[in-house]
């Protein structure tokens, strides 16, 4: 039994398909197809049940699966104190942040980055808060940048900096007369929300209890006109006049639309506001690396931060 061995069967339950599972390993179907078999063997157990179009964990291989997991994220913290004992700023960090900060945030603070840690290679991705949480949990992420309430064993958590929410709408919607918006009054506009599994999603809905996306008011209208993949998606559907919806600072600071087009308006107070931070498992030993990261974020003074 070896570690490639159960990053194999791993991969093969998470993809449930041998092509997709040997082209995220980097080896050939054949390949993964052999090492897997000749770990059952080795076992004397079935490990997945397959058939002509899907590959299923058994009941029992499932449990080997989260025993393999727990295995590969001790293996990853072995490698992690070894590359403790080296230049903290020499090795790759990889970085994850959710999809709602990484396109206003990454800009900005990868210069610094490369200004206090010019040797470190760095290795972005996005993702929703979940993935990024499993992918922490697995060792395939140093770092993440999410939004509290963050919750995880053994991962320690950062506050980075609080930005405010406002209100992006047309230049000539009714809206625009107020100087500041209280959430009662979204109630009657068609408010753009996005789509289930963003935390910012549901962020708005806990700020602005009134809106449900799914359900009509009272008066048969939709509250809601219709959900967005991202922050510039619902952007451009309110620019086209679709309706209005609720942005992260950060996000309504760099419209790409003139005043004429769009505008925003904050909430009154108190206004609803989240805080964005670091997340990293307590044993990754690389301390230097977290500390360069946040200092590159505290310098590059993104747009919206407080």
């Amino acid at each position: 039994m070896t570690l490639t061995e159960l990053r194999y069967i791993v991969t093969l339950a998470q993809e449930q398909h041998f092509g997709r599972a040997a082209e995220r390993c980097f080896v050939s179907q054949p390949t993964l197809s052999i090492a897997v078999k000749k770990l059952e063997e080795e076992l004397g157990v079935a490990l997945f049940e397959r058939s002509k179009s899907r590959v299923q964990a058994t009941p029992l291989g499932e449990k080997i699966v989260a025993q393999a997991h727990l295995v590969l994220e001790q293996a990853s913290a072995i490698q992690d104190i070894a590359n403790a004992g080296k230049d903290q700023l020499s090795s790759p960090l990889n970085v994850g942040a959710i999809y709602t900060v990484g396109p206003y945030l990454l800009p900005h603070f990868i210069p610094e980055l490369q200004k206090v840690a010019d040797k470190m290679p760095l290795y972005v991705e996005e993702g929703y808060t979940a993935t990024l949480r499993q992918r922490l949990r697995k060792g395939e992420l140093d770092v993440i940048i999410v939004a509290l309430p963050f919750s995880e064993a053994d991962v320690v958590t950062q506050p980075l900096f609080d930005e405010h929410f406002v209100v992006l709408m047309p230049t000539d919607h009714p809206l625009a007369a107020k100087d500041v918006i209280a959430p009662d009054d979204l109630d009657e506009h068609n408010v753009l929300l996005l789509g289930e599994g963003h935390c910012f999603r549901d962020q708005v809905l806990a700020a602005c209890p009134h809106l449900q996306s799914s359900a009509d008011d009272a008066t048969g209208r939709r509250r809601t006109a219709g959900e967005g993949s991202s922050l510039e998606t619902l952007r451009h559907m309110v620019a086209s006049g679709l309706g209005i919806t609720v942005l992260p600072l950060s996000a309504a600071m760099t419209t790409g639309y003139s005043s004429d087009v769009l505008v925003t308006r904050p909430f009154a107070p108190p206004a609803p506001s989240r805080t964005i931070a670091l997340a990293w498992r307590a044993s990754f030993p690389r301390f230097k690396a977290i500390d360069a990261l946040r200092r590159a974020i505290n310098m590059c003074r993104m747009p919206g931060a407080e």
